[in-house]
């Protein structure tokens, strides 16, 4: 088996999470569910919320399988679930309509809702199984785990500079940067739908 890392498995991994989890669409929401809070409070909420995305995304990625295995669910129809599901997102994201979570004095924001769904959503679960899925060699896994962090690594530093970003791209930046997103996930969306439909026709449904 190749050691080689593979570049574009890499590429391909990140664009799609960057995609899938939008770190410019997670500032509006971050300075708003951290607002009024200490800078150390906010820096603080970015990494936990990083970490429990991570820890999220990472169990899936190692236990996934073998959930889908014991509820007799076949990769084809979670990637047309999960093909659904993105549209849907990606839908909220062109027209303007997604969900913005609001904040709790008694809940962790950085666990529920920043950790998960807002950044270990179903659409970004779902995605890395499937990519899971094409690892066969050491080069393949080290192209998906570096580009699960990376991600993550972007996640953060989004958070953690938001208040400095928002300044520089300004909120019509941001909403130009989610309506490109969601074009991209719907293209991402289709061509996963027509991948399952591809294969339930050629049996392996």
């Amino acid at each position: 088996m190749s050691s080689m890392l593979d570049v574009v498995l890499l590429t391909e991994v990140f664009v799609t999470l960057f995609v899938i989890m939008d770190p410019p669409g997670t500032i509006p929401v971050f300075l708003s569910l951290t607002s009024g809070r200490s800078p150390a409070t906010i820096r603080k909420a970015a990494w936990q919320a990083v970490a429990v995305s991570f820890f999220v995304i990472v169990v899936f990625a190692f236990f996934g399988q073998g959930i889908l295995r014991y509820m007799h669910i076949s990769i084809p129809a979670l990637q047309g679930a999960g093909g659904l599901l993105l549209l849907l997102i990606a839908l909220e994201l062109l027209t303007g309509n997604e969900k913005e979570p609001s904040a709790s004095q008694d809940v962790n924001i950085a666990l529920v809702p920043l950790g998960t769904p807002l950044l270990a959503g179903p659409g970004a679960i779902v995605a890395v199984m499937l990519f899971v899925q094409e690892v066969d060699s050491v080069g393949t896994f080290t192209a998906v785990a570096l580009g699960i962090i990376l991600m993550h690594l972007t996640l953060w530093l989004a958070m953690r500079f938001s208040v400095n970003i928002l300044k520089v791209i300004r909120e019509s930046g941001v909403l130009l940067v989610t309506r490109i997103a969601g074009l991209l996930l719907s293209a991402i969306a289709v061509q996963m739908i027509a991948d399952s439909v591809r294969a339930f026709v050629a049996g392996e449904g």
